[in-house]
């Protein structure tokens, strides 16, 4: 019983896995598949780096990278938060830029 359900496990994450690798064709303007790795990467880093900061509501403020360019983006309540969150966004490993969209909003 516990090979069927090993078997049956290892069978259906092959199947994503497959589904995955066929979705990643990459065209003209899209990103590679390693970029979009690396720019979920750098989405990861920069969302723990908010969740750790008291200042930064990691709830409020939503995060997007394409091509290691950080989109920031939700509600702060001050000027003083949505400054941090640049500064936290644009002091991360692999960042090339940063496009703060936040609004304050107290």
């Amino acid at each position: 019983m516990n090979n069927a359900k090993t078997t049956l496990a290892t069978l259906v994450i092959a199947g994503f896995v497959g589904l995955g690798a066929a979705g990643c064709a990459v065209t003209r303007d899209q990103s590679t598949v390693g970029e979009y790795i690396d720019d979920s990467t750098i989405t990861t880093r920069v969302k723990a780096k908010f969740a750790e900061d008291r200042e930064v509501s990691a709830m409020a403020i939503s995060v997007e990278t394409l091509r290691g360019v950080v989109q920031l983006s939700g509600f702060a309540k001050t000027s003083a938060e949505k400054a941090k969150a640049e500064n936290l966004a644009r002091n991360t490993s692999g960042v090339k830029g940063v496009r703060n969209d936040i609004v304050v909003r107290p």
